[in-house]
């Protein structure tokens, strides 16, 4: 039984007997009172009808007349006249009952009516002796009558004192109530704290609880910025602190790769010119100023534009990779400008050149990179801080966006869409969900294409959340049809949208039996650039049983100030963060961190695409719960 059902059930059998207590003693005391006043009344009344009856001078004929008036007033049980030698001259007897005062209360509170007694004389002469009996129906009646009144106003006072009582239990509980969610939320990792409520009993509970919770968070943050500091060391140059080559190339290519990536972006190219003369000419400590200046220009960039990324690849490359296409020939002459002003301070001698390709899903990331170090040579032979912009034929192929909007509108309404189906294992090589990326066929006769063909288009003409609606009824209906759990990414852009939580919800309401498989997951950057919304998203479809998670992970989780607070239930480490660990031990020491951080506040970890075997045994050993990648599709072809 429950702690505050035991106060209930106490505060119910206090209030109960103290009803029955003070009732009880009221109509005992009431009885008592009447009796009293039967006593008195009897008392009076026969020294009154004696003084009558003496006044007659001992006529039998009046006296008799007399008490037979007072005895038909109809109050008396009896009045008797006993001679002088102890014989009865006259008696009268009736009979009544209570009209109002049922049976067993008047047997269970009987009342009893003492004779009062008064004598007759004549004169000097006694005439004898007169015993006057009053009914006690009448005080059993006003006993009744007193008794229910009582009753109605205890059980008046008792309703007050039950919704007092409630109250004050209320009072309790709502601390009681608080330290519960506290202790759950510890349970799955949020760190939650409570105000301190005025009992002086729960207020020592709860300032313990919140001592305990302000402690695992000072712990948890020290943790996570002792995870960012390894991920620097693992990923980052140690002069500029932006990521070093081999961790570029390995996002860059992720991010070619994936399903979800870009489908359009640019490549911009910064080198300083002639860093070895530079050396000799400025000294070590001026030429490192000015590479410490490239990188912070850069590092802008990625800091304003979500998904955006810059490297160092090598002592006087950086690199720079743009999310969205159109923008590389802007953003190159705008960093050359900016490096023309800043670097001017250091010397006429200190100068760079830029150049910038457009890339594509279609390219792999030697092409890429060909294509911009041809860009980079034409403007090293331009100048100094010259720009040179190569062009890529796939842009001129772009479609309107107008025609991308309609296409993707009609490929929705005539159902020329497919989810795809890549496995999730766990170490035992089982299933753990299906990721379900959405392709879509947008010309009739065509292929169908990966999101990243066409989903920033759909960004930009607000499509997403009307693409990831489909995309969640399109998995509830497999799950439904198979029972095998499936996942779906939902675009940053649907979390901005208002209704798009809602709608979610009201889609797997609908199937019920289908909620409990599906994994939903949004980028990283999600949490960063709209993280009220993620939170809401989790909050709205968690209780119906779904799994939700951030993917892309690892590059800027130390970002997520409150990442216990937004209600997850795993995170999928990125490409970029998990491929090469078995022969980086940095790397692998990076993720071992990051692991045993989320799960300090109870979240799985799962990896995404990893390649080899090497690999997938070091991230077991770093302790991940699932691996995704065509490393589990060879294992678990769907």
């Amino acid at each position: 039984m429950s702690l505050i059902r035991q106060i209930w059930l106490l505060l119910l059998a206090v209030v109960l007997l103290a009803l029955a207590g003070s009732l009880s003693v009221t109509v005992v005391s009431e009885r008592d009172m009447l009796q009293t006043q039967l006593r008195l009344k009897n008392n009076d009344n026969a020294q009154a009808l004696a003084l009558a009856l003496s006044q007659q001078h001992g006529d039998p004929a009046l006296m008799e007349l007399l008490m037979a008036a007072q005895f038909d007033t109809g109050f008396y049980r009896s009045i008797k006249l006993l001679g002088g030698d102890g014989k009865v001259r006259f008696e009268r007897k009736g009979t009544s009952h209570a009209e109002r005062a049922p049976g067993w209360f008047v047997q269970l509170l009987p009342i009893e009516s003492t004779p009062g007694v008064g004598l007759v004389s004549d004169g000097w002469r006694a005439l004898g002796a007169l015993e006057v009996v009053s009914h006690v129906s009448y005080a059993h009646d006003a006993l009744w009558i007193s008794a229910v009144r009582n009753t109605v106003w205890m059980l008046v006072v008792g309703l007050a004192a039950g919704l007092l009582g409630s109250l004050a239990v209320r009072g309790i509980r709502r601390p009681l109530d608080a330290t519960v969610e506290q202790a759950q939320a510890l349970v799955e990792g949020r760190y939650v704290t409570v105000p301190e409520p005025k009992v002086p009993e729960l207020r020592r509970l709860t300032r313990a609880m919140n001592g305990m919770v302000q402690r695992m968070r000072a712990l948890f943050e020290a943790q996570s910025a002792q995870v960012e500091s390894l991920r620097r060391q693992a990923h980052c140059d140690p002069l500029t602190g932006l990521p070093h080559r081999a961790h570029f190339m390995e996002r860059l290519g992720a991010a070619l790769q994936r399903e979800d990536g870009f489908g359009g972006g640019g490549l911009v190219l910064v080198r300083l010119a002639d860093l070895t003369g530079l050396n000799l000419l400025l000294g070590r400590d001026s030429t490192d100023r000015a590479l410490v200046l490239i990188a912070r220009a850069l590092q802008t960039y990625p800091e304003q534009v979500p998904d955006c990324f810059v490297g160092r690849l090598n002592g006087s490359d950086f690199a720079l990779c743009l999310p969205a296409p159109g923008m590389a020939a802007e953003t190159a002459h705008s960093i050359a400008s900016a490096l023309q002003a800043g670097l001017h301070t250091l010397g006429s001698g200190v100068c760079v050149h830029i150049g910038a390709v457009e890339i594509h899903h279609d390219h792999n990331l030697g092409t890429a990179l060909s294509t911009a170090d041809m860009a980079l040579a034409r403007a090293e032979s331009q100048g100094p801080f010259a720009v040179e912009l190569v062009s890529d034929e796939t842009v001129a192929r772009a479609r309107g966006e107008r025609a991308w909007r309609s296409q993707i509108v009609e490929a929705l309404a005539a159902g020329q869409t497919r989810l795809m189906a890549f496995p999730v294992l766990d170490r035992q090589a089982q299933l753990v969900h299906i990721e379900c990326p959405l392709r879509m066929r947008l010309d009739g006769a065509g292929e169908f294409e990966p999101a990243a063909r066409w989903l920033p288009l759909a960004a930009r003409s607000r499509l997403t959340a009307t693409v990831d609606a489909h995309a969640l009824a399109l998995a509830l209906k497999a799950i439904a049809e198979d029972g095998r759990p499936r996942g779906v990414n939902i675009a940053a852009s649907s979390m901005a949208e208002a209704t798009f939580a809602a709608h979610a919800r009201t889609l797997v309401s609908a199937a019920p039996q289908a909620a409990g498989k599906l994994w939903l997951e949004v980028d990283e950057g999600a949490a960063l650039s709209h993280f009220e919304a993620v939170q809401e998203f989790g909050r709205a479809l968690r209780p119906l049983g779904v799994r939700f998670g951030l993917e892309h992970a690892g590059q800027r989780l130390h970002r997520i100030e409150r990442l216990y607070e937004l209600g997850l239930d795993y995170v999928k480490l990125d490409a970029s963060v998990c491929r090469g660990i078995a022969r980086n031990d940095p790397a692998r020491e990076f993720v071992k961190s990051t692991v045993s951080l989320l799960r300090a506040v109870s979240l799985l970890v799962q990896a995404e695409g990893v390649i080899d075997n090497a690999d997938a045994e070091a991230l077991w050993a770093c302790g991940v719960d699932a691996i995704t990648g065509p490393w589990a599709s060879e294992r678990l072809p769907l």
